[in-house]
This record gives structure tokens, sequence and C-alpha cells, in this order.
């Protein structure tokens, strides 16, 4: 028996699979990374710039996508204890992270804040290793100095890094001097970051790194993977998508639309091109007529 086509949801939207996926830069589109949240009916709001803001009912977990932002942080996540009091943690995303990486925090974040607080303000230190674990099973190196610890991907092109110093709660909101700083691609304007604060749990922080180390490539259009980036992924090109399998119905109207166009024998035209007049033939001797 044939293999079934794949669909077209089941194909990847784009022409090219990049690999490893840490290299593939943003798609430069925010639903993926905010569907999660709309799914549970989040509120969406716009402003006259065309950033786009989705907030919890409670108001206790809000995401922007800011493309017009004052900085290169497309992406801010922020959680709150109390709706009128600074935020708890804070976590950003810069406007060349892979998108996927976005939507992984973001799927996890909506699924635990129907969970409880307790579970999306938390953060217990000694599970700071769950956050790591991912990188470590990947063969990331470890680096550990006294101030800081760090882990590398085997090509040097994607990294974390856990600072153990006392930070500042206001510094870590504000700036890029965060407890986690997580970044991928060749140094340069093509290298992308993501940051999370002090308080930001484990599985939250769990979730981008399992993004990161994710072996499946993911889908961009060609345009979308800049030189300095080619230079170093693996890129395939993805088949074009596959004819649609005809159905029973569709052979069946096929075969009818075919006889349609077949004449008739019995209803065609003595003077129609599918059958040419047929010449008379001479009356016999004996019939013709004297003129004399």
């Amino acid at each position: 028996m044939p293999a079934r086509p794949p669909s077209d949801a089941e194909l990847p939207d784009g022409d090219i699979l990049v690999s490893p996926r840490y290299l593939a830069c943003s798609t430069a589109i925010g639903d993926p990374a905010l569907q999660p949240m709309l799914d549970l009916g989040w509120e969406l709001r716009h402003d006259d710039l065309g950033n786009a803001y989705v907030s919890s009912p409670d108001q206790r977990i809000r995401v922007g996508y800011m493309p017009e932002g004052e900085d290169n942080a497309l992406w801010r996540i922020t959680a709150y204890q109390d709706v009128f009091a600074s935020p708890r943690w804070a976590c950003t995303f810069s406007d060349m992270a892979p998108t996927e990486f976005v939507t992984a925090v973001t799927t996890v974040l909506a699924k635990v804040h129907t969970d409880g607080p307790e579970h999306y303000l938390r953060n217990y230190p000694w599970q700071t290793y769950k956050s790591v674990a991912p990188l470590v099973s990947a063969n990331w190196s470890r680096q550990a100095a006294l101030q800081q610890v760090s882990f590398t991907a085997p090509d040097n092109l994607a990294g974390l890094v856990y600072d153990r110093r006392a930070l500042g709660h206001e510094r870590e909101l504000t700036t890029n001097d965060t407890r986690w700083y997580l970044w991928g691609g060749p140094k340069g304007y093509y290298r992308w970051y993501g940051t999370f604060s002090t308080h930001t749990p484990a599985h939250i922080v769990t979730a981008a790194t399992t993004a990161v180390v994710d072996p499946t490539p993911v889908a961009r259009w060609n345009a979308e993977v800049y030189g300095p980036l080619r230079a170093h992924a693996e890129i395939t090109p993805i088949a074009p998508r596959p004819a649609p399998t005809p159905t029973p119905l569709d052979i069946h109207r096929a075969h009818v639309a075919h006889a349609r166009t077949i004449p008739n024998a019995a209803s065609t035209l003595r003077w129609s091109t599918t059958s040419p007049p047929r010449r008379r033939s001479p009356a016999p001797p004996e019939q013709r007529i004297r003129t004399r």
C-alpha cells in the first residue's frame, strides 16, 4: 500500500530547513509565540506603533511583542506577584532570536498559569540544575569560574551563562545583566540573546534550553537566513508539496468528462469534420440518357 502523502498542515512552512536551530534567526512574526495565550482567551491589545501586548485575566502575566520598541528586545515577558508592584521576574528575547524558543517559553507559561501562582512565581535555587540538564545531555561543554558558570555548544555558536554574583533586582529588569544569559549565532549583528532574571522559575528557563538543543530542524524562507548564519548552518531544501492523490470521485469525474469529448457515431453530422461527405458514384451506363 503506498504511503499517504503529507497534508499541507503537516508540511513545514518554508522552503528550507535549518540546523542547528539556534542558527535560524527570527521569523519576525509574533503569532506563534502569542498563540498559546490567545488560545486561553487572554486579552490582546495593540498600540499605535504596531506593538502587541497580551495579558492574563488577572494581569499577573504580561507578554509584549514589540518590533517598534526602544531597543532590540523584540519580546518582553513579565510575571507579577502584585499587579501594582515591580515584576517578580522578567524574560527578554532579542529581535534575532528564533521564534521557536519564545514559543517554547510562552507555551509552558500559559500552562503553569492555569496551575496557580506558585507555579509561575516561585523559584527554587536547588532546581537550577534542571535548567542546564538539556545542555549537558546535548554534550555542551561546561566552564566554571568564581563569578559565573557557562555552557557552550560543540560548535561554539551558542551558549548559556549563569551569573553567580549578587545582582540588583531593578537592574535585572532593565538591562541584560541578568541571572541567565542565553545566546546563539556568530559574533556581530546576527547574534541573538535571551535573558532570565533571578526569580524566573526553573521550568521556564528549561523550556528555552530544551528548545535550543532540540535536533529537529526549523523551517525558514530562504531569504530569512542571512549570509553569516548560512556559513555555519546546515541548509536543506524542502521538497515541493506533492500533488494530491485523486479520490475515487475524482477518477469517476475524469472518466465522465473524457467520455463527453468522444463523438457518438450515431449522432455525428454527415458534413462534420469527423465524417467527411461521401463522393457520389457515376450512374451505370444503361441509365445514361441519350441526347441524340
